[in-house]
């Protein structure tokens, strides 16, 4: 009887095992994977002195308050089931806030959208901003950066087989998808390229993969995420026709705050974070981390 009862835990373990290493449509390990283990964890420090009005706020209220994207997978996304923030750009905002002396329980995200960016720096709704936040000499006569952190370019999504999309010279007589009003559908055009618009580059997205668009088009970075996610299915075509750096955003006259976070930037990439948390998100796409951008100071 023991070794009959000592066979079967053994079977009910081994199932247990496989049910789990399989894993199913929705699950962690579905198509997209579970890079959670692949993840550096940040040392939060200590008595933090910053001469920052910001800080000095956030360290008041115990939370520091960062705008954010949440419809990006793999670069700046939530699940609103339970709540939970993953991607590139939000490992960006906690490996800054850990060198700000904030944990990741004290980082309260706000999902600001593009359009509302700079108010809500100016007005102090947010402390800072992460995501997909470019770098231009117009905005930076509103708000303050630190970066560029990461240096994306206009890029072509497409399904995997795809062989007849290779850059910007190959989208002529093609049906290339992006969002309405954007810059990149203006690129397009000028190439010869016929445009499907939406306002949402996830619905793109869909059509791609039904075949119903040739392919789609925005910055690299937000085209890995959806190749990350669908990895056996869609790549980047890795031809990139813009620059587009991407900073933290911050209040416009906050150069104390502005200097420290690019001090904690430099030590995170010089330490080897970038590089895995680049790897263990939008590098499950299939891209190889690019180099590390040169900080902008001023």
């Amino acid at each position: 009887m023991r070794t009959r009862r000592t066979i079967a835990v053994a079977l009910a373990v081994i199932a247990l095992t496989a049910t789990a290493a399989c894993g199913k449509e929705g699950s962690p390990n579905a198509e997209g994977g579970d890079s959670a283990a692949k993840l550096p964890t940040y040392a939060v420090k200590s008595d933090v002195k910053i001469a920052s009005k910001a800080l000095e706020d956030a360290k008041k209220n115990g939370k520091l308050i960062i705008g954010a994207k949440s419809d990006q997978p793999f670069l700046g996304f939530e699940d609103t089931s339970t709540g939970t923030r993953t991607g590139f750009d939000i490992e960006i905002a906690k490996m800054v806030a850990a060198d700000l002396g904030f944990s990741p329980e004290q980082i309260d995200f706000k999902t600001i959208n593009s359009a509302n960016r700079e108010t809500a720096l100016k007005d102090g709704q947010i402390h800072l901003y992460v995501g997909t936040y470019t770098i231009n000499d117009e905005r930076k006569k509103s708000v303050g950066f630190a970066g560029p952190y990461y240096v994306a370019g206009q890029d072509l999504l497409v399904q995997k087989t795809n062989s007849d999309i290779t850059g910007k010279d190959s989208v002529k007589g093609k049906n290339i998808c992006s969002a309405t009003g954007s810059t990149s559908v203006k690129r397009i055009k000028d190439l010869g390229g016929t445009t499907t618009e939406y306002d949402a580059y996830s619905l793109c997205v869909d059509k791609l993969l039904t075949g119903e668009v040739d392919g789609v088009t925005t910055d690299d970075a937000i085209l890995k995420g959806f190749a990350a996610k669908n990895p056996n299915k869609l790549k980047v075509v890795g031809q990139p026709f813009s620059k587009e750096p991407y900073g933290v955003g911050m209040s416009k006259d906050d150069k104390a705050l502005r200097d420290a976070v690019n001090d904690a930037l430099k030590a995170h990439e010089d330490n080897g974070d970038w590089k895995k948390a680049y790897d263990a998100t939008l590098g499950l796409s299939g891209a190889a981390a690019p180099e590390v951008p040169q900080l902008e100071r001023y």
